[in-house]
Protein backbone atom coordinates (compact mmCIF):
# COMPACT_ATOMS: atom_id res chain seq x y z
CA UNK A 1 0.00 0.00 0.00
CA UNK A 2 3.25 1.94 0.21
CA UNK A 3 3.15 2.70 -3.54
CA UNK A 4 -0.14 4.26 -3.78
CA UNK A 5 -0.10 6.29 -0.92
CA UNK A 6 3.12 7.86 -2.37
CA UNK A 7 1.62 7.98 -5.58
CA UNK A 8 -1.40 10.01 -4.50
CA UNK A 9 0.96 12.28 -1.93
CA UNK A 10 2.85 13.16 -5.60
CA UNK A 11 -0.59 13.73 -7.59
CA UNK A 12 -1.51 15.75 -4.84
CA UNK A 13 1.53 18.41 -4.78
CA UNK A 14 0.35 22.03 -5.20
CA UNK A 15 3.24 21.69 -8.30
CA UNK A 16 1.19 18.85 -10.15
CA UNK A 17 -2.45 20.36 -9.69
CA UNK A 18 -1.19 23.38 -11.36
CA UNK A 19 0.69 21.71 -13.82
CA UNK A 20 -2.50 20.53 -15.30
CA UNK A 21 -4.47 23.32 -14.82
CA UNK A 22 -2.28 25.10 -16.71
CA UNK A 23 -2.31 22.30 -19.61
CA UNK A 24 -6.20 22.63 -19.46
CA UNK A 25 -5.99 26.23 -19.92
CA UNK A 26 -3.27 26.12 -22.36
CA UNK A 27 -5.45 23.80 -24.57
CA UNK A 28 -8.24 25.89 -24.23
CA UNK A 29 -6.32 29.34 -25.10
CA UNK A 30 -4.66 27.30 -28.21
CA UNK A 31 -8.64 27.22 -29.25
CA UNK A 32 -9.20 30.74 -28.56
CA UNK A 33 -6.03 31.33 -30.57
CA UNK A 34 -6.90 28.87 -33.18
CA UNK A 35 -10.11 30.17 -34.31
CA UNK A 36 -8.38 33.61 -33.91
CA UNK A 37 -6.08 33.06 -36.62
CA UNK A 38 -8.14 30.78 -38.93
CA UNK A 39 -11.82 33.30 -38.78
CA UNK A 40 -10.22 36.63 -37.88
CA UNK A 41 -6.58 37.45 -39.23
CA UNK A 42 -6.07 34.33 -42.29
CA UNK A 43 -9.17 36.07 -44.38
CA UNK A 44 -7.37 39.32 -43.77
CA UNK A 45 -4.18 37.77 -45.06
CA UNK A 46 -5.72 36.15 -47.72
CA UNK A 47 -7.36 39.74 -48.87
CA UNK A 48 -3.61 40.87 -49.12
CA UNK A 49 -2.15 37.76 -50.55
CA UNK A 50 -5.09 38.12 -52.83
CA UNK A 51 -7.00 34.78 -52.04
CA UNK A 52 -4.32 32.77 -51.83
CA UNK A 53 -4.91 29.36 -49.54
CA UNK A 54 -1.14 28.40 -48.57
CA UNK A 55 -2.45 25.37 -47.73
CA UNK A 56 -2.73 24.17 -50.79
CA UNK A 57 0.90 25.55 -52.01
CA UNK A 58 2.84 22.75 -53.02
CA UNK A 59 5.66 21.09 -55.11
CA UNK A 60 4.54 17.46 -56.71
CA UNK A 61 7.92 15.59 -56.75
CA UNK A 62 7.35 13.60 -59.89
CA UNK A 63 6.71 16.88 -61.96
CA UNK A 64 3.33 17.03 -62.71
CA UNK A 65 0.81 19.59 -62.68
CA UNK A 66 -2.35 19.16 -60.75
CA UNK A 67 -4.87 21.51 -59.89
CA UNK A 68 -4.81 20.95 -56.06
CA UNK A 69 -3.06 19.60 -53.61
CA UNK A 70 -5.96 16.94 -53.66
CA UNK A 71 -5.45 16.25 -56.61
CA UNK A 72 -1.81 15.29 -56.36
CA UNK A 73 -3.04 12.81 -53.97
CA UNK A 74 -5.42 11.24 -55.84
CA UNK A 75 -2.55 10.51 -58.36
CA UNK A 76 -0.50 9.09 -55.61
CA UNK A 77 2.21 11.95 -56.50
CA UNK A 78 4.29 12.95 -53.45
CA UNK A 79 4.79 16.34 -52.74
CA UNK A 80 6.32 19.17 -50.85
CA UNK A 81 3.53 21.02 -49.00
CA UNK A 82 5.63 24.06 -47.95
CA UNK A 83 2.31 25.80 -48.03
CA UNK A 84 1.68 23.92 -44.61
CA UNK A 85 4.92 25.41 -43.45
CA UNK A 86 4.30 29.12 -44.16
CA UNK A 87 0.81 28.45 -42.62
CA UNK A 88 2.56 26.75 -39.79
CA UNK A 89 5.13 29.97 -39.78
CA UNK A 90 2.02 32.42 -39.75
CA UNK A 91 -0.06 30.65 -36.81
CA UNK A 92 3.05 30.63 -34.34
CA UNK A 93 4.13 34.74 -35.03
CA UNK A 94 0.18 35.45 -34.36
CA UNK A 95 0.30 32.96 -31.61
CA UNK A 96 3.42 34.30 -30.35
CA UNK A 97 2.29 38.21 -30.56
CA UNK A 98 -1.37 37.18 -28.76
CA UNK A 99 0.59 36.10 -25.60
CA UNK A 100 3.24 38.68 -25.71
CA UNK A 101 0.45 41.18 -25.42
CA UNK A 102 -1.20 39.01 -22.61
CA UNK A 103 1.94 39.24 -20.71
CA UNK A 104 2.21 42.82 -21.13
CA UNK A 105 -0.79 43.62 -19.64
CA UNK A 106 -0.18 41.66 -17.11
CA UNK A 107 2.90 42.57 -16.08
CA UNK A 108 1.56 46.51 -16.51
CA UNK A 109 -1.18 45.80 -13.40
CA UNK A 110 1.50 43.69 -11.75
CA UNK A 111 3.18 46.92 -12.07
CA UNK A 112 0.26 49.24 -11.08
CA UNK A 113 0.33 47.04 -7.55
CA UNK A 114 4.09 47.53 -6.74
CA UNK A 115 3.67 51.56 -7.19
CA UNK A 116 0.64 51.21 -5.22
CA UNK A 117 1.95 53.82 -1.71
CA UNK A 118 3.39 52.09 0.47
CA UNK A 119 1.77 53.19 4.17
CA UNK A 120 3.59 56.07 5.95
CA UNK A 121 6.16 54.87 7.77
CA UNK A 122 5.88 56.10 11.25
CA UNK A 123 8.73 56.29 13.60
CA UNK A 124 11.79 53.93 14.21
CA UNK A 125 12.25 51.95 17.13
CA UNK A 126 14.85 54.04 18.19
CA UNK A 127 13.05 57.17 17.58
CA UNK A 128 10.44 55.95 19.94
CA UNK A 129 12.82 55.03 22.81
CA UNK A 130 14.69 58.44 22.50
CA UNK A 131 11.04 60.35 22.69
CA UNK A 132 10.13 58.41 26.04
CA UNK A 133 14.05 58.97 27.37
CA UNK A 134 13.51 62.58 26.39
CA UNK A 135 9.82 62.55 28.29
CA UNK A 136 11.03 60.40 31.49
CA UNK A 137 13.92 63.10 31.77
CA UNK A 138 11.29 65.96 31.79
CA UNK A 139 9.61 64.35 34.66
Amino acid sequence: MGFFKDFKSFLMKGDIVSLGTAVVIGGAFNKIVGSFVADIIMPVVGVITGGTDFTQKFIALDGGEYANLEAAKEAGAAAITYGNLIQATIDFIIVGLFIFILLKSYEKTKKKEEEAPAAPAGPTQEELLAEIRDLLKKQ
